[in-house]
């Protein structure tokens, strides 16, 4: 029996029946479509759809199910909208959006149909599309107009401190996303776009008002809480995806726009932050700035400039004691170049949470001011003397071992800021010797060649008990050190007196059982003699160096002597001599008496020895006038740094074959600066140099290009 056909006004009419009820209930009927009513919709749409042509109606139904929708919204829901403001506006808009859904819900199960065979066949918008599309169409031109700015208003009131319902906002901004869905063009073109724009007006006019009124701590501290509400707005209402857009738009209204005003304050921006040690202000200031591009450059070269003033002031100050003959203590300078690394050390990880930027401006700061020169001494000297007292028994400073160890760790971090490393190497190598000899170390240092030296004189000793006869007469203790482990020093050819050349003919022989292969060579420089002096009122032992005992015992065969006698009987040069007879005659212990009497030497003089000498002590040192060792340290290095560019310089052509002059020479200064900042005249002398010496040649064609010879 075939099936009777269904016209489509009749079928339409029946459906249009069951769409009236679903508005009724909607609108808040209390009706209830049962599961027959439900199966009598469902199968005139199916039945509809499966008659044969001309009377397959699937197109029709699939027209008329959105006409649906459209007559829907336009006869009930936009007049219901419309006649709402405000905030009731709003929640109508939500109501009606709740409706909405639970009508396409309805349509799309009646006409399931459609959806799952002739939607799918012709590629057509599926229905629960078609119902949402609908919706956003014709809801579109009133939301830009209205709801969008209602929203705004809300938004607006909340910032100013007025309680608004978040939890409708966040309801009616699901539904920019939902009708979007999937995409975020409705939510991000219709409210985000409005809303950013409205969030740049709102905080530029704020921004203006507080950059004028507040000190720059206060304006961070609003700042700060803004950008919190912001994000908890995100948290509330708006959709995440808006958070990084908002954040960076106040950002860039509060913190970009007025940046330099902000930071420069007078009285409370970030030099004044600086200066008054605010470090919460300053931690906020980062966490303000350190999200923004380059927000923190400035912040970095207003630390820099801070801490370079403050360096640069210590410096000056140290200068001036020094130039003014005032008195200038390098141990204070160092000390507060310290305490103020230690100091801005402490701001770059607390403040500035170790960012490199900071770093970097740390350092170059503290590059500038520790490469100075103070009172004629450059900074690695300067740095070495401090650790040189540091380390030395009897210097200023009474440390335990672990503050030691603190202190030498911090001149460490000093010392990776000082260009001329290698001279500061020398300094200290030659301190810690003369702490070595001299037995003036704090610590005990263990060093194997001094280990070695006192076993020797132990041997020593024992070869004197067993052969008396060789006994020299005198005590006598030698420090054997090995020659390339310790600094150079003047060797002279010191006329030593005959009680002091029987010592060392004596040590020789005891030497050579141990040793044939092995050349002693005496540095009487660095020694030292304990004389028993015969005054008229009574003995008096004195601690002297080994040149000023050479000096001294000349008088015990002589009651006068000329400057040129004692010059000639002691073979000493000029600079020596006149040192080591002011300390005898013209200081504080004046075993020598001068004439004519006056407070310098000169080769005219004559001296006797001074027998009406006393003191309240029976032992005295008698110290020799500070020696410049500057002189000779700078020499020592800048030789070294001869040797150093040569090395760089053969090392690279050896690797490369064929270099350009300039690339050469940045190539040397890169390798160098470990050690020491290496001048470009110094190097281009030393490749003129090799090239003398046939290691390197000029390209005949190019000058500029040099060639390495193998």
């Amino acid at each position: 029996m075939e099936r009777k056909v269904i016209e489509l006004d009749q079928g339409w009419d029946y459906m249009q029946k069951g769409i009236t009820k679903l508005k009724r209930i909607l609108e808040g009927s209390v009706e209830q479509f049962n599961s027959e009513e439900y199966m009598m919709l469902y199968t005139t749409i199916y039945n509809m759809c499966t008659q044969k042509p001309p009377h397959d109606y699937s197109q029709q139904l699939y027209d008329k199910y959105k006409d649906s929708f459209e007559e829907y919204i336009s006869s009930t829901v936009l007049p219901a909208i419309r006649e709402k403001h405000d905030e009731f506006m709003l929640r109508e808009l939500v109501k009606r959006w709740g409706n909405h859904k639970l009508m396409v819900r309805w349509l799309s199960r009646f006409f399931h149909y459609l959806d799952r065979y002739f939607i799918a066949r012709r590629s057509l918008p599926a229905l629960n599309e078609v119902g949402l599309t609908c919706f956003r169409s014709l809801v579109c031109f009133f939301r830009q107009n209205f709801d969008t700015f209602c929203i705004l208003i809300q938004i607006d009131k909340e910032r100013e401190g007025e309680q608004i319902d978040k939890a409708l906002l966040k309801n009616v901004l699901d539904i920019f996303v939902e009708i979007g869905m999937g995409q975020m063009d409705c939510y991000e073109q219709d409210f985000e776009a409005p809303m950013l724009e409205d969030t740049g007006v709102y905080y530029s006019h704020k921004a203006s008002s507080w950059i004028l009124d507040d000190s720059c701590p206060a304006y961070m501290l609003k700042s700060e809480e803004c950008l919190k509400k912001e994000r908890d707005r995100v948290a509330h209402y708006l959709h995440s995806s808006s958070e990084a857009k908002l954040v960076e738009k106040v950002q860039h209204e509060l913190l970009v726009n007025f940046s330099t005003q902000l930071l420069e304050k007078e009285n409370s921006g970030c030099r004044a932050l600086l200066r008054d040690d605010k470090v919460d202000d300053l931690s906020r200031m980062y966490r303000l700035y350190h999200k923004i591009p380059k927000g923190l450059d400035p912040v970095a070269t207003i630390f820099k400039q801070h801490i370079t003033a403050e360096g640069m002031l210590l410096v000056q100050q140290a200068e001036d004691a020094a130039s003014n003959q005032l008195f200038f203590d390098s141990q204070v300078l160092i000390r507060k170049v310290i305490e103020l690394h230690d100091k801005y050390l402490a701001y770059v990880s607390d403040c500035f949470q170790n960012h490199t930027l900071f770093h970097k401006a740390m350092k170059e700061a503290f590059e500038i001011f520790c490469n100075k020169t103070v009172g004629g001494s450059p900074s690695a000297e300067l740095l070495a003397t401090f650790c040189d007292n540091i380390l030395k028994k009897g210097g200023s400073e009474k440390l335990s071992d672990e503050a030691i160890e603190d202190i030498l760790e911090k001149v460490v971090k000093l010392l990776a800021y000082i260009s001329d490393k290698d001279l500061f190497a020398e300094f200290y190598r030659k301190k810690l010797a003369r702490r070595l000899l001299f037995e003036r170390s704090a610590n005990e240092e263990h060093v194997t060649d001094l280990t070695l030296a006192k076993d020797n004189q132990n041997e020593f000793e024992n070869y004197l008990s067993n052969n008396p006869n060789a006994h020299p007469g005198i005590d006598l203790s030698v420090n054997v050190l090995t020659t390339g482990f310790w600094p150079s020093y003047k060797s002279s050819d010191l006329n030593l007196p005959s009680e002091m050349v029987r010592g060392v003919q004596v040590f020789k022989e005891f030497y050579d059982t141990k040793s044939k292969h092995r050349k002693l060579t005496w540095i009487y420089s660095l020694g030292s003699c304990q004389l028993i002096g015969n005054f008229e009122a009574k003995k008096i032992e004195m601690v002297v160096s080994t040149y000023q005992a050479a000096i001294l015992l000349l008088f015990n065969t002589s009651d006068r002597l000329s400057y040129s006698e004692i010059m000639t009987q002691s073979n000493l040069g000029h600079e020596d001599l006149v040192r080591l007879l002011h300390s005898l005659s013209c200081a504080k212990y004046k075993i020598l008496i001068k004439e004519p009497i006056s407070k310098t030497v000169s080769p005219n003089d004559i001296f006797e020895f001074n027998p009406k000498f006393t003191d309240r002590m029976r032992r005295i040192k008698i110290p020799l006038p500070v020696v410049d060792e500057r002189k000779k340290v700078v020499e020592d290095v800048d030789k070294d740094r001869r040797y150093a560019i040569d090395a760089a310089i053969v090392r690279i052509m050896k690797s490369r074959k064929v270099l350009g002059h300039q690339q050469l020479v940045s190539e040397c200064v890169e390798q160098l600066s470990r050690m020491f900042k290496p001048d470009i005249k110094a190097i281009k002398k030393r490749m003129e140099d090799l090239i003398a010496r046939d290691y390197l040649e000029r390209d005949k064609e190019n000058a500029n290009l040099f060639r390495y010879l193998a």
